[in-house]
């Protein structure tokens, strides 16, 4: 007599196999209004440290070395650390300003003025006078050469009394930007 097959016991669902991987959701209140958040009260920022603020100070006058080699860094560098850190340091504030108009103003200032020194020559010398000032030119120019050398001097000099934590003001422009900076 053949062999009878035995009939295959029911198969459970999967699921009650295989336990679910999805986490359960927390049930939804319905009946609760959603609040609004309310905004945070404004918190000063933290002040800084008196180490931390002289050396930013001093960076900030150190920013006319970026002049060697880029040519226009250094005022960009200033006024970056100015805008960082003006809300934390009225100290690095008013050094990062400071640096960055007397860079401006020297930088700037000596290439402007050397670019139209010669460019009054070059016009010049289409009649004699031109001819009579190129040597008078030529004299001039390394004195106004001497300008942007002078200022990265006077900022090394600045970046270490700020080091110092001396009160160091730039001739002129010190003066100009404390008053534009307290409103006076």
């Amino acid at each position: 007599m053949p062999a009878r097959k035995k009939p295959n016991p029911p198969v459970e669902p999967i699921e009650a196999i295989v336990p679910s991987v999805e986490p359960a959701l927390p049930p939804l209140i319905p009946e609760s209004p959603i609040l609004p958040i309310p905004p945070d009260p404004y918190i000063p920022p933290q002040s800084m440290a008196p180490g931390d603020e002289r050396t930013w100070g001093m960076l900030a006058h150190l920013s006319t070395l970026l002049n060697l080699v880029t040519g226009f860094g250094g005022p960009i560098a200033a006024l970056i650390i100015y805008l960082v850190y003006k809300d934390r340091s009225r100290f690095v504030a008013y050094h990062a300003m400071q640096a960055m108009v007397f860079q401006l103003i020297w930088w700037f200032g000596g290439g402007v003025l050397i670019g139209l020194m010669w460019a009054i020559v070059g016009a010049l010398s289409a009649i004699i006078i031109g001819i009579v000032l190129i040597p008078v030119a030529a004299v001039i120019t390394p004195l106004l050469v001497l300008m942007p050398i002078g200022a990265l001097i006077y900022g090394i000099i600045g970046a270490v009394q700020t080091n110092q934590g001396q009160d160091f003001k730039y001739w002129l422009v010190g003066d100009w930007v404390r008053g534009t900076l307290t409103g006076v």
